[in-house]
């Protein structure tokens, strides 16, 4: 069974690859096609809508509600000061250890998890985001498409999320030879389009009173990348390339922005570290991140403050590894260094919840979730343990303050669904059913459990007109496969 399931996820991983693949190289494409007549707003809007609903498929996510939370707050925040924009943004935390990232049509933009492990402070990973931002706010993508390829690439880029899950014997060297092409097409406009990104993050930086050294100190990791990547570059550095020239000019403005420099605040680093390590935990090699982890509260040069957050580290693995005692002492000391941090009750409430003290993980996070009304980690794992204590109204309205709040999060759906069952309303369990299956992109359940919904005549009518809405949403998507 464990050699299957192994199989299984190498052949699924492998898949994935083809997939980022096959989409780099049609990015790369359009970016090389005349500009002569580029992809309206609309277009590129109708185009995102389609590709959002495939991303699941596609993409495995890393999207639990603080992690959610926390990157479309950085993204708000850049957004703020970037103006009006002609779209919604989505950020989304791909699971895999490539060096990546990149910004989709109408404001999708994907963080590889391996390239925030690069990353050390929260001011990194804000001038990557900017960067990618840059990118869709000067419509680069959209510029590069002619009316002769936007039908194909709105198809092309749909059909992609089946393929990447049953590949087949397809060659590698096409794929290869297509990205090579795709690279040397496009490389001209590529450094173009990588400056405006790179001056549009440094700018909006300083208006967001963030120090700008975090794009040159990402920079110098991609150069650092470059030089020992041994010829098997990371997709980011040929989707983004140069970072030695790009690293020159960002010193260049630095340079003369250097008095400025010191009158910017320290950036508080507790949100990104606590991020990273809980996504370290969940994808790295246990004992391998457990070894980094010693190491380094072992150094004599690790700050105290850098200690207490690889304890935490250690906190989140123990529990991915049922260790909870030594879980629940390493996260007792992180929360008496930051007791104004209440997302690490919810974090100690996670421990007992899965050690079985329900009540006890009730109280912990409830307590977060009094202190904060807007976390919707709390809101969401209150409504799960009153679902296990068989609190199913309360479950219910924490669940439905999920949905209002993060509208893009799937598995709230199959939580109501699962919720509506246990009341035994089968119309709306279906139709929660069907909305998690439609925003996973299984499309042929989603359609599957709405028709269940939509034929049960007690189905409230609000949920009947969005239900109609989701089947025309679903049929677009399957006539573009």
């Amino acid at each position: 069974m464990f050699k299957i399931k192994f199989q299984l996820r190498n052949m699924l991983r492998y898949c994935h690859k083809l997939f980022v693949c096959l989409l780099t190289a049609i990015l790369l494409f359009v970016t090389s096609v005349t500009q002569s007549a580029a992809l309206t707003v609309g277009e590129e809007r109708e185009l995102g809508e389609q590709l959002l609903f495939q991303i699941r498929l596609a993409f495995p996510l890393l999207d639990d509600p603080d992690l959610f939370q926390y990157i479309n707050a950085l993204g708000q925040e850049v957004l703020e000061v970037a103006g009006i924009q002609y779209f919604d943004y989505h950020f989304y935390i791909i699971n895999s250890t490539q060096f990546n990232a990149f910004a989709a049509p109408s404001g999708l933009v994907f963080f590889y998890s391996g390239l925030i492990e690069q990353m050390k402070e929260e001011d990194e990973l804000v001038s990557v985001l900017a960067h990618e931002i840059g990118h869709v706010v000067s419509r680069h993508i959209a510029k590069g498409m002619d009316q002769g390829t936007k039908v194909g690439i709105a198809t092309t880029i749909l059909a992609l999320a089946g393929l990447a899950l049953g590949a087949g014997a397809i060659s590698q060297a096409i794929f290869t030879g297509s990205l090579a092409a795709g690279q040397a097409a496009s490389l001209h406009f590529s450094r173009e389009h990588e400056q405006e990104a790179d001056i549009l993050a440094y700018g909006w930086m300083k208006k967001m009173g963030r120090n700008p050294e975090g794009e040159k100190q990402m920079l110098q990791t991609m150069r650092r990348i470059t030089r020992y990547s041994m010829g098997n570059v990371p997709q980011y550095l040929l989707t983004h390339p140069n970072p030695e020239a790009r690293l020159d000019y960002v010193q260049s403005l630095l340079a003369l922005d250097e008095n400025q420099l010191a009158t910017f605040k320290k950036t508080d680093n507790f949100s990104f570290l606590r991020m990273k390590y809980r996504i370290l935990s969940q994808i790295s090699d246990g004992k391998q991140f457990r070894n980094f982890l010693i190491n380094k509260l072992a150094d004599q040069n690790t700050s105290s403050e850098d200690k207490i957050m690889f304890q935490y580290g250690l906190s989140q693995l123990d529990r991915m590894e049922n260790n909870f005692d030594s879980s629940r002492k390493h996260l007792q000391q992180v929360i008496a260094h930051f007791p104004e941090r209440s997302i690490l009750l919810v974090d100690l409430g996670l421990v007992e919840m899965e050690d079985g003290n329900k009540e006890q993980a009730l109280k912990l996070i409830r307590s977060a979730y009094d202190r904060d009304h807007n976390d919707m980690w709390a809101a969401f794992q209150l409504a799960r343990i009153c679902l296990e204590l068989g609190k199913i109204d309360v479950a219910e309205r924490y669940l439905l303050e999920v949905e209002e709040f993060m509208p893009q999060y799937s598995k709230v759906y199959f939580e109501l669904g699962r919720l509506r069952s246990a009341k035994g309303d089968s119309g709306t369990a279906s139709y929660y059913l069907g909305k998690y299956y439609l925003y996973e992109g299984r499309l042929k359940l989603a359609r599957q459990s709405l028709e269940l919904a939509l034929n049960d005549p007690g189905l409230p009518q609000n949920l009947r007109q969005d239900g109609l809405m989701m089947q025309e949403t679903i049929a677009k998507l399957e006539e573009k496969k």
